[in-house]
């Protein structure tokens, strides 16, 4: 028989208690487990999420309808898409894209975001050949936008739905040539609102008219 040290053998006791503790559930997980009650509730609550993101879409096509955008190669302004997942940063998640454009490089996107335990998320999503016009605009029309809770993404990816330092810029009056500096680095832009998931509006169920709201105060950015 192999001699092994004291010191191996512990290191082996420690991955297999390590290994214990990875598979098996807490007394509180366990109650979650087992709480029916917790699964129902989590249903009903998509569903709601999901019939609110439904009436957001109509309400924005609507708004598309009277909104002139820069033309697109294969652009089409009535596509928009749902989608539901449990796994953004371990957390449950919708969202409704419309209007929504990607082809490769070329974005052109609204999207309303319901994160769970985190907020409520709107935003343009933009990149692709007219940057340069959605830059301009963005500093041109700087004193439209500003001041209306909008914020720019500072993060290095389009998929990032943090905010705070580090992560977003809130676009206010004073801060038009800090915008105007990071703007013209990025080969993209991102123009969030956020919202608690606590607000009183949010809980009333006016996703609807707070994701058109957004929609038009974010306009000047990408309209002619």
């Amino acid at each position: 028989m192999r001699w092994v040290s004291p010191y191996q053998e512990g290191k082996r006791l420690e991955a297999r208690l390590d290994m214990v503790d990875r598979l098996s559930f807490t007394d509180e997980e366990t109650a979650l487990l087992t709480d029916a009650a917790f699964f129902e509730r989590k249903a009903r609550i998509s569903e709601k999420i999901r019939a609110q993101l439904e009436v957001t879409r109509q309400t924005l096509r609507e708004e598309i309808t009277h909104t002139v955008l820069p033309e697109m190669s294969d652009y089409d302004s009535a596509s928009a898409q749902l989608v539901k997942g449990e796994h953004l940063e371990s957390f449950p998640y919708q969202y409704l894209d419309c209007p929504k454009h990607f082809r490769g490089t070329e974005k052109r996107t609204f999207r309303t975001l319901f994160w769970w335990g985190h907020h409520v998320a709107w935003a343009w999503i933009l990149e692709g050949i007219l940057m340069r016009q959605y830059k301009k605009r963005l500093v041109d029309r700087f004193h439209m936008v500003a001041g209306r809770d909008l914020e720019l993404s500072l993060a290095p990816t389009l998929w990032e739905w943090k905010r705070g330092e580090g992560f977003t810029l809130p676009i206010t009056h004073d801060r038009k040539a800090q915008i105007a500096a990071v703007v013209a680095e990025r080969s993209f832009l991102k123009i969030v609102r956020f919202l608690p998931l606590g607000d009183p509006r949010v809980q009333s169920g006016a996703l609807a008219e707070l994701s058109r709201d957004v929609f038009r105060a974010m306009l000047p950015i990408v309209t002619l």
